[in-house]
């Protein structure tokens, strides 16, 4: 389990926007699964090798499908938020050590450009023997992502630019069930 209350310094706004070059680098196809999460509650994280990916539950052993949402229709958990995504590369600027990346609370860390123009919803991504699709629901920046990783972390995932290139990450839900691991490699294999 990761520690939330761990705490690392943070960067200011010019430091994190100096990390956006490597960033950009990010591949735009066949990039690497480098981190699982599964959130079993509130706060909690397990960080695992594997996991399934299930059309009905998300990433088994997430709390998913527990968690209320005030944005979808009946109050239960929003079907097009079923598993997060974020790019590798800005998690690793903003968390400053691989340790603090679970905080960040997204179940799948890859490194891959998830820009809104290398990712429109409806792609589809290639991870393992599962299959996820990109959704239109924007997945923003919130005070539990400030208070791990700064107020200027927050405010660097909120400019216009980082919105395009999606630095907060990306809602998927899962199309096809299956198992990923550590390493695979997430292909695009659908786009709009």
């Amino acid at each position: 389990m990761v520690d939330s209350t761990d705490v690392a310094e943070h960067l200011d706004l010019d430091r994190l926007e100096a990390g956006l070059d490597e960033i950009r680098r990010s591949p735009a196809d066949g990039g690497a699964l480098l981190m699982i999460v599964r959130r079993p509650g509130i706060d909690e994280r397990e960080v695992v090798e594997e996991a399934s990916l299930d059309v009905a539950v998300g990433v088994v052993g997430d709390s998913w499908q527990d968690r209320p949402s005030s944005s979808s229709a009946d109050g239960g958990p929003h079907p097009l938020a079923q598993v997060t995504i974020i790019n590798s590369r800005m998690l690793d600027l903003v968390a400053r050590s691989r340790e603090r990346w679970p905080l960040a609370g997204d179940q799948l860390a890859i490194d891959l450009d998830m820009s809104a123009e290398n990712l429109p919803p409806g792609t589809r991504l290639s991870i393992g023997s599962a299959v996820i699709e990109v959704t239109e629901k924007p997945h923003t920046g919130c005070l539990k992502f400030a208070s791990r990783f700064g107020h200027d972390a927050l405010r660097f995932v909120s400019t216009a630019e980082a919105m395009a290139m999606r630095l907060r990450g990306v809602n998927t839900r899962v199309v096809q069930s299956g198992t990923v691991r550590i390493g695979d490699t997430v292909a695009k294999i659908a786009a709009p």
